[in-house]
C-alpha cells in the first residue's frame, strides 16, 4: 500500500512537471511570473492573486492577408480564413512598361469581401486594360489592396498569375527585393517569396546565392564590386526575374561629396487613407522615400516608432512591418534604408489583470519571440554590436540566457568619412515604469551597462580611425525631451529613481546619471561626434547641448557632468504619427528651431562640411538650412 501511494506521488510530480516544461521557460531576471500545467501567470506580491496570459489572436495577421489566392477558370479566388470578415478588394495590373519606381493601376471595378472570399475575373482585364501584355505571354503581375468594413486599409499584396484561363498562381516576391549593409565593395540583396525557392541574384556577370537558404526568406551578399560604382542587379526566380540597380559605397575616407537622409516614427495617424494602412502612416512614409530618393540620398536612416506595435501576436506584428517595408519598398530597392528600433516595436508577454494594457513585459524565449528577435528577422542590419546584457554585473544567472539578444537592433557602419551608430533605446523594455519593480524589466529610454561599454568601446575604435571625419549617433530617445516626452525619455520629470529592476533588485544608476555617462562619452570622450539624432517626440527640434545647458532638476544629490565641448541634438519623429507640442522645460532656450511639420532631414557632407537641410515632404517647403559643421556655431 506504501509503494502504491508513493508510486502516485512520482506519477503525479512527473505530470506536473511535464505540464510545466510546457510553458517556456521564465528568465532569472524577471520576478513574479509562474507556471502552472503549461501556463504561465503573474503573481501579485501583495494578495498572491494569479493573472493569466492574455492570448489574443486577431484576423489581421500577415498569413491571413497575405494568403495565396486560389486560381480558376476566369481568374482568382481570395480566401482571408475569416467567415466574419467583410470588406473591398481593389485590384488591378503592374504595367510590363519600363518603370523604375513600379505601383500597380487599380481597375474601375473592385471586388466585394463577403465571409472572407473575393473573386476577381481576371478575362475583364483583357483588350484596352491589358496593360501588362499577358493575353501575349499569359504572365501577369496582379497588385491588390484589402481594405475592411470600416474603410481600413490592411494590406497591399502582389501576385504573380501565370495563363490565359485557367489562371493559376505562382511564385512571387512578395517584399522586395531591398538593398541593405551598403559597403564599397558590396551589398546584400533580402526579399520574402510566397513560396519556398533558391533565387540567385546576379551581378556583374557573376552569379550569387545563398546555398543554405531555401525558404522563403531570403538574404544573398553580393561581394567583390568596385567602390563607388553603379550595378545592376537581377533576381531570378523560378521563371521570373527582376533588374535593379544599387551604387556601392566610396571607398572609407574618400571624402566625397553625398547626402543621406534622416527621420523616425512613422505609425498609424488620423486622417484616413494611407495614413492608417494597418499600423502605418504608409503616405508620409512613401513621401519621404520620394524626397529621399529626388535629393539623391544614398542612405536613410530610420530610427524607431516604425509601426504602432506593442502587440503579443506574431502574425500581427509582422502585418505591421509587412505594410511598412512594402510601402518604402520601390525606392528601397535602390537605396538602403537602415532601421533601428523604437518603443513601439516592443512586442510583448502580455498578463490579464483587468486593466486596459494589463502586465505587460518582453516577450520570451528571448532567443525565438522577444521584441529585439523578431524586429530582427525583419530587417537586415550590420551585426557588430554588443550581444546581450548577459554578464553583466546585475546577471543574476551566469549559467543561463537571462536577456534579450542586441542582434541587429544595435549597431554601426561606415560611409565614405561619417559612421552612424545606432543604438537600441527600448532593450529588455517594460512599458509600464511603475510596474517594473514587481516584474523586472527595462524603461524606456535607459542605456543598460553593456551596451553602453559597447558604444564607449566603438567611439574610441572610430575616433581613432583616420578615414571618419564625424560621427553621428542615433537614438529613439532624445537626452532632453522638449514636446510630448517629458515624462520620460532621459528625463522622467527629473526623477533620478527611475532605473531598470534585474532580478527583483534595482541596477545602480538612474536614468539622469545614466544620461550623464551617456553624453560623456560622446562629448567629452570623443570629439567626432557631430550630432544625436533622436525621434520618440513627433516634430522636428534641433537643440544644442554645451555645458551652459540647464540640465539637473532642483536638490539633484548627484555628481553632475561637465560638457567640454557643443553637440547638436537633433529630433525628428516627423514621419507620420501625431504631433506633440512643445513644452516648456529647463532647456528650451537652447532649442534653435521646432516644427510640427513634417520633415525630412537631409545632410550633405562635403568633406569636412556638413549642411542640414530640413524639407516638408508632402509641399517642398525648406523648413531650415544650417550649418553643422564644428566651430561654425
Amino acid at each position: 500500500m506504501k509503494r502504491l501511494f508513493y508510486l502516485t506521488v512520482l506519477a503525479l510530480l512527473s505530470v506536473s512537471a511535464m505540464a510545466q516544461s510546457n510553458a517556456p521557460k521564465i528568465p532569472f531576471s524577471y520576478t513574479n511570473i509562474v507556471a502552472h500545467n503549461g501556463k504561465l501567470y503573474f503573481k501579485n506580491p501583495k494578495t498572491g492573486e494569479e493573472y493569466p496570459q492574455k492570448t489574443v489572436s486577431p484576423f489581421e495577421q500577415i498569413q491571413n492577408l497575405a494568403a495565396i489566392p486560389q486560381g480558376t477558370k476566369d481568374g482568382v479566388v481570395f480566401d482571408f480564413h475569416n467567415d466574419l470578415f467583410n470588406g473591398t478588394l481593389y485590384y488591378g495590373l503592374f504595367s510590363s512598361l519600363p518603370q523604375k519606381y513600379a505601383y500597380p493601376v487599380y481597375f474601375k471595378r473592385a471586388a466585394p469581401i463577403r465571409e472572407g472570399r473575393a473573386r476577381v475575373n481576371l478575362k475583364e482585364l483583357a483588350g484596352r486594360y491589358d496593360i501588362a501584355n499577358w493575353e501575349k505571354t499569359g504572365h501577369m503581375k496582379l497588385g491588390y489592396r484589402v481594405v475592411n468594413d470600416k474603410g481600413v486599409i490592411l494590406y497591399d499584396g502582389r501576385i504573380n498569375i501565370r495563363g490565359k484561363g485557367p489562371f493559376t498562381p505562382d511564385l512571387t516576391i512578395t517584399q522586395g527585393p531591398f538593398v541593405n549593409e551598403l559597403t564599397s565593395d558590396g551589398a546584400v540583396i533580402s526579399f520574402e517569396t510566397n513560396e519556398a525557392c533558391q533565387p540567385v541574384v546576379k551581378v556583374d556577370g557573376k552569379s550569387f546565392t545563398n546555398p543554405e537558404e531555401k525558404g522563403t526568406h531570403h538574404e544573398i551578399q553580393i561581394k567583390g564590386l568596385e567602390p563607388g560604382k553603379k550595378y545592376n542587379y537581377t533576381v531570378d526566380y523560378g521563371d521570373y526575374s527582376e533588374t535593379y540597380y544599387f551604387k556601392t559605397a566610396p571607398k572609407e575616407g574618400s571624402r566625397t561629396a553625398f547626402t543621406f537622409a534622416y527621420a523616425s516614427d512613422s505609425r498609424k495617424s488620423n486622417g484616413g487613407g494611407e495614413r492608417d494602412v494597418y499600423g502605418v502612416n504608409a503616405y508620409v512614409v512613401k513621401r519621404m522615400a520620394v524626397l529621399a530618393a529626388k535629393e539623391n540620398a544614398v542612405f536613410m536612416q530610420f530610427t524607431g516608432d516604425l509601426i504602432n506595435g506593442y502587440s503579443s501576436c506574431l502574425g500581427q506584428q509582422k502585418l505591421e512591418y509587412a505594410n511598412w517595408k512594402i510601402t518604402a519598398e520601390p525606392y528601397w530597392h535602390y537605396m538602403p534604408f537602415v532601421i533601428a528600433p523604437g518603443n513601439h516595436e516592443a512586442f510583448l508577454k502580455i498578463f490579464d489583470n483587468g486593466s486596459h494594457y494589463g502586465i505587460a513585459v518582453d516577450n520570451f524565449p528571448f532567443d525565438k519571440v522577444s521584441a529585439e528577435k523578431v524586429f530582427a528577422d525583419e530587417f537586415v542590419n550590420p551585426q557588430n554590436g554588443p550581444s546581450s546584457e548577459d554578464g553583466a554585473y546585475y546577471d543574476p544567472n551566469k549559467k543561463t540566457t537571462d536577456f534579450p539578444p542586441y542582434k541587429e537592433t544595435a549597431y554601426y557602419y561606415i560611409y565614405d568619412n561619417i559612421a552612424m551608430v545606432a543604438l537600441n533605446a527600448n532593450y529588455w523594455y517594460t512599458p509600464n515604469h511603475r510596474q517594473i519593480p514587481i516584474s523586472g524589466g527595462n524603461v524606456h529610454a535607459y542605456i543598460m551597462d553593456n551596451q553602453l561599454k559597447w558604444l564607449k568601446n566603438t567611439l574610441a575604435k572610430l575616433q581613432k580611425d583616420p578615414n571618419i571625419d564625424y560621427v553621428f549617433v542615433t537614438i529613439h530617445t532624445p537626452a532632453f525631451p522638449n514636446a510630448g516626452h517629458s515624462g520620460d525619455d532621459m528625463w522622467y520629470h527629473g526623477n533620478n529613481k527611475i532605473r531598470p529592476w534585474v532580478a527583483g533588485k534595482p541596477v545602480k544608476k538612474g536614468i539622469i546619471e545614466r544620461r550623464d555617462q551617456f553624453l560623456n562619452i560622446l562629448v567629452n570622450e570623443n570629439s567626432k561626434v557631430l550630432a544625436l539624432l533622436c525621434g520618440d517626440e513627433h516634430n522636428y527640434t534641433r537643440m544644442l547641448i554645451n555645458n551652459n545647458t540647464p540640465r539637473y532638476p532642483k536638490g539633484y544629490d548627484k555628481p553632475e557632468v561637465k560638457l567640454k565641448r557643443s553637440i547638436w541634438q537633433i529630433t525628428n519623429g516627423s514621419a507620420g504619427a501625431p504631433y506633440y507640442g512643445q513644452e516648456k522645460l529647463p532647456w528650451s532656450s537652447f532649442v534653435k528651431e521646432y516644427t510640427t511639420q513634417h520633415a525630412l532631414m537631409l545632410f550633405d557632407v562635403h568633406g569636412k562640411k556638413v549642411t542640414l537641410r530640413v524639407i516638408n515632404p508632402d509641399t517642398f517647403e525648406k523648413i531650415e538650412q544650417v550649418d553643422l559643421t564644428p566651430n561654425v556655431h
